[in-house]
């Protein structure tokens, strides 16, 4: 296989839904050679839409040249729970494509997306016991998750 895997890369959901860090690195530690290994790498994976939790576009254009469906939602800090809907709803909209294999990310693998893919496997009732979805995010991402994140995991779908 060519390209270079993305850090913290994970499958939440086996061929579907994936995370990982933002591909290229993040700050200082963002290079563009590094960007397209790894966007090479995510082809290979079957990867063809990525959903941005980052403040800016960043990537989007190196994306859309890939041939990647892209779509942002600027999480700025930790998300409050009364907006876990919104993205719920883009991620519904990402995964309803047909064919489609959605890769999440933010600069760092974190409380936030951890707790917003934990919620999402209860959302999209795949799991409907809150401690066991969080119980499984943890073991998927190989972090323990933290009170910022646990709380964007709904009671019940």
């Amino acid at each position: 296989m060519a390209g270079l895997e993305p850090r913290g890369f994970k499958w939440v959901i086996a061929g579907r839904l994936a995370v990982s860090e933002r591909i290229g690195g993040h700050g200082f530690q963002h290079r563009r050679v590094r960007r397209e290994e790894e966007i090479i790498w995510l082809k290979d994976q079957g990867i063809n839409t990525v959903v941005s939790l980052l403040p800016g576009n960043q990537n989007q254009a190196a994306y859309e040249g890939a041939g990647f469906g892209y779509y942002n939602l600027p999480i700025v800090g930790a998300l409050d729970p009364g907006e876990i809907d919104g993205v719920f709803s883009l991620l519904d909209t990402a995964t309803s494509q047909e064919g489609a294999s959605v890769l999440v990310h933010r600069d760092l693998i974190d409380d936030t997306i951890v707790g917003i893919l934990g919620g999402y496997l209860v959302h999209a009732g795949l799991i409907k016991n809150p401690i066991i979805a969080t119980s499984i995010i943890q073991e998927i991402t190989g972090r323990p998750l933290g009170p910022e994140g646990r709380r964007l995991i709904p009671t019940a779908p």
